[in-house]
């Protein structure tokens, strides 16, 4: 049997026993210390272009990140095709005002070929063996919830869209509720064809393209009985690493991802940020989280694609705190990302659906990046999920606006106290177990830390302390 036989046999085969529990791939033993990037291809560079941005991949290494996540690659449909969020390109008279509006890249019309907006896929291939080179891993973005209404699957195969009266339906819901994706159609996990065409079209980008894995958009909104189908298939193939976007424990306890999105957690530090819950809320979080995840981890994040365009910047959500959240991010759990820009202090959303290019300027957050990175490397304590320590609480004398926290693992220690508010705190630790002495990774100097410490710490100052 060759291989292609043998990996549609699996396929096959787990479309009878979707209902039993899974046991997929662990993780990639390349990931237990990694840390993740988005790369919004369309704005980084002036013309888009994958070969521009692969001059960026040694500034990217030397920063620390080690999985670069890409924005869907594949061409964007343009039937139905977005000009803004409210209006269809065909909408618009002018013709040369047509042209600036490139669409969503969610709205996919092949899943197998590559966006010429970005280049060839030749282009992307030799950056991948450049990323490769340099130790680096690729991942790509998947959108298996919809297609674009250019996709041959809707002239071809119109029973794998979801139908109301026999018409393919515009716009998908999620968890039922309605969207305004009218760009999109609503692909039909009833039908198995399908399903068996989705897994075959990612065991090619795996197989024959060499990406290390997937974000897998709308991952909640796939019935989870696929997620074993695909995985069982995937992880056969290759070594790589699964990211959904969502927050479902099935998916994640049953191992079909290794990681997802710390999308509650994320809106805590919104609210702390803005003064509207307190820093203790991470406390409950905490708490329900190992209650309802026993496997995998968390991405952390203070901002990504969804978040800057549609909510705002980090500054506008976090304010003279985001350099405070992104160190929380980067320790407390999990894996963490940052976005294309955040690198540079971006302080504008960028369009979604035209040309908005990044203003690098100077990358004046690089240097706090490969800091927080670099320490997630070399200290077991920040590992990723049970290669890591889990956090514990160590209390102040306010843990209203104060927030500190202690993780070791394998005799590596890491104690971070941060300063969630626009006030300067003098305070005291309380506890056991934090007690001995440290190096402050951003000075870089010894620091002997004591039971009942009595502290300074100006608004929003943070301090991270490593034992090694």
């Amino acid at each position: 049997m060759n291989k292609y036989n043998l990996i549609f046999a699996l396929i096959i085969a787990s479309f009878t026993a979707c209902e039993q529990v899974g046991n997929p791939g662990d993780m990639p033993d390349w990931g237990k210390d990694a840390t993740i990037y988005e790369v919004n291809l369309r704005q980084y560079s002036e013309d888009g272009h994958v070969s521009s941005f692969a001059t960026h991949l040694p500034r990217l290494k030397k920063m620390g990140v080690d999985i670069l996540w890409f924005m869907p690659l594949h061409p964007i449909s343009m039937t139905n095709r977005k000009a803004t969020p409210e209006i269809m390109i065909e909408e618009i008279t002018d013709k040369e005002e047509m042209k600036k509006y490139l669409g969503s890249p969610y709205s996919v019309s092949d899943y197998r070929d590559f966006n010429p907006e970005f280049g060839t896929m030749g282009d992307f291939k030799k950056m991948l063996k450049s990323a490769h080179d340099l130790g680096m891993k690729v991942i790509i973005d998947w959108v298996p919830n919809h297609t674009g209404w250019d996709h041959q699957w809707i002239k071809d195969h119109p029973d794998w869209y979801t139908q109301v009266d026999g018409k393919i339906i515009k716009s998908p819901t999620l968890k039922g509720e309605p969207t305004d994706w009218f760009d999109t159609a609503e692909l039909n996990y009833d039908n198995q064809d399908m399903r068996k065409t989705m897994i075959s079209d990612m065991v090619f980008w795996v197989d024959e393209i060499g990406v290390d894995g997937f974000r897998m958009d709308v991952a909640h909104d796939v019935p989870t009985d696929f997620w074993k189908q695909a995985s069982d298939a995937l992880f056969e193939v290759g070594n790589i690493f699964m990211l959904a976007e969502g927050q479902e424990p099935d998916q994640i306890n049953n191992g079909y991802f290794h990681s997802d999105y710390g999308w509650d957690i994320h809106h805590i530090m919104n609210d702390v940020a803005k003064g509207e819950e307190p820093a203790s809320s991470f406390d409950e979080w905490l708490k329900q989280d190992r209650s309802r995840f026993n496997k995998g981890f968390h991405m952390m994040f203070t901002s990504n694609h969804d978040e800057n365009t549609w909510a705002g910047t980090v500054f506008d959500r976090m304010g003279e705190g985001a350099k405070a959240f992104a160190v929380f991010a980067a320790t407390f759990d999990g894996m963490p990302l940052v976005y294309s820009g955040q690198e540079s202090a971006n302080r504008k959303r960028l369009e979604f659906f035209e040309k908005d290019e990044i203003n690098w300027g100077g990358y004046a957050y690089a240097k706090f990046y490969k800091t927080l990175f670099d320490l997630k490397h070399n200290n077991k304590a920040l590992w990723n999920g049970d290669f890591g320590g889990e956090p514990q609480k160590i209390m102040t004398s306010n843990d209203q606006s104060l927030y500190a926290y202690m993780r070791e693992k394998d005799g590596d220690k890491v104690v971070v106290i941060l300063n969630l508010s626009d006030k300067n705190q003098n305070f005291n630790l309380k506890g056991k177990g934090y007690a001995g002495e440290y190096r402050n990774i951003f000075s870089n100097e010894k620091m002997d830390l004591t039971q009942e410490a009595k502290l300074v710490l100006k608004s929003w100052e943070y301090l991270v302390l490593s034992n090694k």
